[in-house]
């Protein structure tokens, strides 16, 4: 029997990162020693008193279902945890649980966006977004970011002249992926009046609010107009070190909270409970562990930012936000003698060892386009393997003669 598939799974797009993964596992099950920069997982234990009470609401039965939006107990603890750093007054019907924080993208926009109609998402950005707009039978229209002294920043020219009638959306990740962009006030705020201005849906993606090295997260939600037309994603995953319990919410306004909490009755009916009480007990106990992370990330980003603008050819800020590093390698590829950075990025996984992302994952470059940058996490490498590593990639860089990758 000949299958046919339906026309809309041609539309759904993947996570590259994944793939570069299962190259850098193919190279590694050979004997050769792989330095992991491409995924953003951790490779630190979940906090234990999280791990701890997962245990204990299994033995007291919590194994069963739960309501569809998640126990109240979380949806308390998080409303009110969300609420105080952002400066909102919000209640457990102000938040969705999720199995993960990714969930949120696609209920999101089912949620909100008609066919046809039109969301704006960053570029560079997680692939799903754009993944998401395509399968769902919207229009994804790009906008992307400027290179500053001191990181990136929204390119508002492009934002605001790809907004037409027709849009209805936009996506913003302060502290983004894979930049680290993290916006100033004054950024934050004329994006805010801008989709104020123009009426757009706000999908405020706030996985790294609370991987910041000093300071205090900001959130585009909390300025005036915008908790009416902003949804949170809020993710479990970076904070608590939970990438693989799967867990994360919706949070915003109680009549789109609802709307995607009747997806979660259609799609899973519930997310697991026992991980849900263990999630009650990383919000309410102690954040040494959170802070014990912070300070193990912060050495390991400048360990990596020093030796990459050692490298000739190559620059990178030091971002005060999230756990990557998007270096400008174009110099570096110039001396090499290449323009692909694709063959630039299996060049060093070839000769080194070391593997990590580019640009080119976090969508399709823009026309003219000409900078050539990669992308490197730290969150699932030890500060040792980040110097042996980042130094055999320098040997590389500024060797007269390199090899060709196969």
């Amino acid at each position: 029997m000949t299958s046919k598939f339906a026309e809309r799974i041609q539309r759904l797009g993947t996570e590259t990162a994944f793939a570069v993964g299962a190259e850098a596992a193919k190279m590694a099950s050979t004997g050769i020693k792989v330095y992991p920069f491409h995924l953003g997982d951790l490779n630190m234990n979940t906090h234990p008193n999280v791990i701890e009470a997962a245990i204990k609401a299994i033995r007291d039965g919590k194994t069963g279902y739960c309501p569809t939006p998640g126990i109240t107990p979380l949806r308390e603890a998080l409303a009110e945890d969300v609420g105080n750093a952002r400066g909102l007054k919000l209640n457990s019907d102000n938040v969705s649980i999720q199995t993960g924080g990714k969930p949120v993208i696609g209920k999101f926009i089912m949620a909100l966006m008609n066919p046809g109609e039109e969301v704006l998402y960053p570029n560079p950005g997680y692939p799903i977004y754009e993944s998401m707009i395509n399968f769902h039978g919207g229009i994804a229209k790009p906008y992307g970011f400027i290179e500053t002294e001191t990181g990136f920043a929204l390119n508002f020219e492009q934002i605001e002249r790809s907004i037409t009638p027709q849009t209805k959306i936009l996506v913003y990740n302060n502290y983004h992926n894979p930049t680290s962009a993290e916006s100033d006030d004054e950024e934050m705020a004329r994006l805010a009046k801008l989709c104020v201005e123009k009426d757009l849906y706000v999908l405020s993606d706030e996985a790294y609010f609370d991987i910041l090295y000093q300071g205090t997260g900001k959130s585009i939600i909390s300025l005036p107009g915008m908790f009416e037309r902003t949804v949170i994603l809020y993710t479990f995953s970076k904070k608590f070190a939970m990438t693989g319990w799967r867990l994360g919410a919706a949070i915003g306004p109680t009549d789109i909270i609802s709307q995607i909490s009747r997806f979660n009755v259609n799609d899973e009916s519930c997310t697991n409970q026992f991980v849900q009480w263990a999630a009650v007990e990383g919000l309410k106990g102690p954040m040494d562990d959170v802070r014990g992370m912070l300070d193990i990330l912060k050495e390991r980003r400048d360990i990596a930012v020093d030796l990459l603008n050692s490298m000739e050819g190559v620059r990178v800020n030091r971002p005060n936000s999230t756990f990557y590093l998007f270096p400008n390698v174009t110099e570096a590829m110039a001396n090499l003698g290449i323009t692909d950075v694709e063959e630039f990025r299996k060049l060093i996984l070839d000769q080194t060892g070391v593997s990590f992302t580019t640009r080119n994952h976090f969508g399709t470059p823009f026309p003219g386009e000409d900078q050539k940058y990669i992308r490197l996490a730290y969150s699932g490498i030890d500060k040792e393997d980040i110097r042996e590593g980042l130094l055999k990639m320098k040997e590389l860089i500024e060797s007269s003669t390199p090899c060709k990758a196969f």
